[in-house]
């Protein structure tokens, strides 16, 4: 695998706070609202822009961003890389009128251990209007996605106060509003770099919790995810048919870990799982990662308020339209930080989740196989019938050796006593301490790894 040449440079992150502290009790109302004041004064961020006034449009804008990355990578010993990860982006006869400079604002706070195993937490940084080549009025994009980004920021400054074992990258992306450009960018790149994506947390509209037609819900955001692979096969497809595995995709796992995680936490955020890859007939970021293969999800508001959202800013038969900061929830927003905060801290804490293989033909147990996970301490096997849509609670603890040596990267072996006709099974790796990956699933697809395509295949 080729390693991300820019790592070696980087020096080591000195500890300064402990890792068992919660981190997302450190989430500041105040800081995400100063944030929101700023990004919302540069008029708009439209992609199409100025890219050179210093005061307004997306040049500018993005400018501030990275600043504000390396004001943050300061405070921490430089240990945030800070790169404008960017591609011009040719006319495409429908958003980019002309050849058009996609530019990305990134940090990379490099893992200690395995800085090639990352997670991404984004957003997207560009707004609009109605008419989305509109580029010249003011789009505040408050929540859409303002709230992601000011999210973003605080959580570098928060995590970036400690080491982890694996990377967390740090991505305000723009071009979402005119064809998903930013993300695009972003995904060639980390595959180009050949590392190992743990997740992709998207994050768009974060920040409001009623939505058009008077229905609020301040307790939950939505996550989304999709269910059969966007990477799929034919081949795979095949082998789903034969041993299941189409609500077992890595994101739909990613997904339920969430669920999970904000579950320990009944005080704060919660997490209704929405299984589909986005809402109906639109789209978001998180889409270029999952058709390469990679677990992402979007995370968005419960409800959306569709009056502030692509709108003028205007006032119509006494309704006020606009995405405007006068709109915003937060207390909400700063509760959907503070979820984000507690994922990326646990899965930068966590292994990468195992690849497991079920074998129960012919037979009244089922066999589950994995090779070891670097950084794992214990397994835990998880089982589900196969009309249910959530693991037990009775996971099995499977120690790092297993049944068998895990020297020489030997398999590790579990027997579950049950017909694997009638259960589903995963595997997740759990470091030394309380930190566990998501479930990888012993079905074909259910693996953290995209699928091999065949060269002949072109779909």
């Amino acid at each position: 695998m080729k390693k991300l040449a820019l790592f070696a440079a980087l020096s080591a992150t000195t500890p300064l706070a402990a890792q068992e502290a919660d981190p997302a009790l450190e989430v500041s109302e105040e800081r995400l609202r100063a944030d929101m004041d700023t990004i919302v004064s540069f008029g708009t961020r439209h992609t199409l822009s100025s890219q050179t006034d210093p005061e307004r449009g997306i040049g500018a804008a993005v400018d501030w961003a990275l600043d504000e990355f390396r004001r943050i990578g300061a405070n921490c010993g430089n240990c945030l890389d800070v790169q404008s990860v960017e591609r011009i982006v040719e006319a495409d006869g429908r958003r980019i009128p002309e050849p058009t400079l996609v530019r990305n604002a990134v940090a990379i706070q490099r893992g200690t251990e395995r800085p090639d195993e990352i997670i991404i937490v984004q957003g997207h940084y560009d707004s609009r209007v109605t008419d989305p080549l509109n580029a010249s009025d003011d789009a505040p994009g408050a929540n859409d996605d303002g709230s992601g980004s000011v999210m973003i920021l605080e959580a570098a400054r928060i995590l970036s106060q400690r080491e982890y074992p694996s990377t967390i990258v740090y991505a305000l992306l723009t071009g979402e509003e005119q064809g998903l450009y930013g993300a695009q960018i972003l995904a060639d790149w980390v595959e180009a770099e050949g590392l190992t994506v743990k997740a992709v947390l998207n994050n768009d509209m974060i920040g409001n919790s009623c939505g058009s037609d008077g229905v609020c819900d301040a307790q939950h955001v939505r996550v989304f995810s999709e269910g059969l692979r966007a990477d799929s096969t034919a081949q795979l497809r095949a082998l789903q048919r034969r041993f299941g595995g189409e609500n077992d995709s890595p994101g739909r796992n990613l997904s339920r870990w969430l669920a999970e995680l904000a579950e320990k936490h009944p005080d704060g955020m919660q997490v209704r799982q929405i299984w589909r890859t986005d809402r109906m007939g639109r789209g978001g970021d998180q889409i270029p990662f999952l058709d390469k293969g990679y677990p992402a999800v979007r995370i968005t508001v419960a409800v959306e308020d569709y009056e502030h959202q692509h709108q003028d800013l205007r006032t119509e038969d006494g309704v006020t339209y606009g995405d405007t900061v006068e709109e915003l929830d937060f207390d909400y927003l700063t509760r959907a930080s503070q979820l984000n905060v507690r994922a990326l801290h646990a899965l930068a804490n966590a292994p990468m989740p195992p690849e497991p293989a079920a074998d129960a033909a012919v037979r009244v147990d089922t066999e589950i196989k994995w090779l070891p996970v670097p950084g794992a301490g214990t397994y835990a096997v998880a089982k589900r019938r196969t009309d249910e849509s959530y693991w037990r609670d009775d996971a099995a603890t499977v120690p790092h050796t297993g049944p068998a040596t895990a020297q020489d990267n030997a398999e590790i072996s579990y027997t579950a006593p049950l017909r694997g006709d009638d259960w589903l099974f995963g595997v997740r790796a759990c470091a030394s301490g309380s930190y566990c990956s998501p479930y990888a699933s012993a079905v074909p697809g259910g693996a953290f790894e995209p699928v091999e395509q065949p060269e002949d295949e072109t779909e």
